[in-house]
């Protein structure tokens, strides 16, 4: 008797028998890695150590790592730091690669595996070109972004690992189903604009030399505000529609509304810090847990789209997506 590897029995892991033991925690550490590197990359804004390295892809002229000569003090250990994780990062997406094109064998899974090691490549690129623009807000917020998408591609290769190669539907009413992708419209115009705050305040990336944009932080700050306003609206209404249709048995064993409860109670959470730190004059530290509260929210809105999707087909389903 063969196991198919397109629709495995699935485990206490969630992948098939025949898939190796190490696959999951490594698509876990996927995840928690591109996670990491954001709350990295934060402490290196925060610090003021952005050029702690001024040169790219060397640290110091004429070296790789930092020098006891260089003038940067600790800012170059900490941006240093910071690029050597790139390399824990490229292993542990090559990993990933190699599970999702021998082990779990279906297209979109191993799509996204190659999205997050392409864009492990490609952040190295921006990155040098931050630091050699003198990190211009533009490009850090570009890489900022990038990272986004790329904790929202190794999500999506976790939260999707046990899904069959067939088309998917929506297990809710088509309406339904489209509010779900507006939802998550709306979460990434208010990341988007996030950068555009941390651009235009006090956390340049460089303590010698502050690059901003040249907004005013505070028009800007009630802009992202009014933007988290109408993503709370529509959070707690889907949370409030998926119980409805939860009532009706319509997602059998999966608890699609508590997947949105949890994102009404990180939405909350990353509201409140907001609030705070904008009043309290932005300490580093309730920055950082923003900037971390807003990969969590990538994680946890990739969770949500993917848990309500089927391979089977229902009554007013959306077409079927690959």
């Amino acid at each position: 008797m063969t196991t198919s590897l397109t629709t495995p029995p699935t485990t206490p892991s969630g992948l098939g028998t025949s898939v190796p033991r190490w696959v999951a925690p490594t698509l876990v550490a996927n995840v928690v890695a591109q996670v990491g590197i954001v709350v990295t990359g934060g402490l290196v804004r925060l610090t003021g150590s952005g050029l702690g390295c001024p040169t790219w892809p060397q640290c110091a002229p004429g070296s790789y790592t930092p020098t006891i000569e260089q003038a940067e003090g600790y800012h170059k250990y900490i941006e240093f730091g910071n690029r050597l994780l790139t390399f824990a990062l490229t292993v542990i997406a090559i990993a990933c690669v190699y599970a999702a094109v021998k082990y779990l064998r279906r297209r979109h899974l191993t799509v996204a595996a190659w999205l997050v090691l392409g864009g492990v490549a490609l952040q190295a690129v921006i990155g040098g070109i931050t630091v050699l623009t003198s990190l211009h807000p533009v490009t850090v917020s570009v890489h900022f972004l990038v990272s986004m998408m790329l904790v929202t591609a190794a999500s999506y290769l976790w939260f999707a690992r046990n899904e069959p190669s067939a088309p998917r539907h929506w297990l809710v009413p088509t309406m339904l189903g489209r509010l779900a992708w507006v939802t998550a419209a709306v979460g990434a115009v208010v990341i988007a604009l996030g950068t555009v705050v941390t651009g235009s305040g006090p956390h340049s990336g460089d303590a010698e030399a502050p690059a901003r944009y040249g907004f005013d932080p505070r028009q800007v700050s009630w802009l992202h505000a009014d933007a988290v306003m109408l993503f709370v609206g529509l959070v707690i209404g889907m949370w409030v529609a998926t119980h409805l249709v939860a009532r009706a048995g319509r997602f059998a064993d999966r608890d699609v509304p508590g997947v949105w409860r949890d994102l009404v109670l990180l939405t909350a959470a990353q509201g409140l810090i907001g609030y705070v730190q904008y009043f309290s004059g932005l300490p580093e530290l309730l920055v950082l847990m923003h900037m971390l509260g807003a990969s969590l929210l990538a994680v946890l809105l990739t969770r949500a789209l993917v848990t309500m999707r089927t391979s089977r087909p229902t009554a007013d389903a959306l077409p079927a997506t690959e």
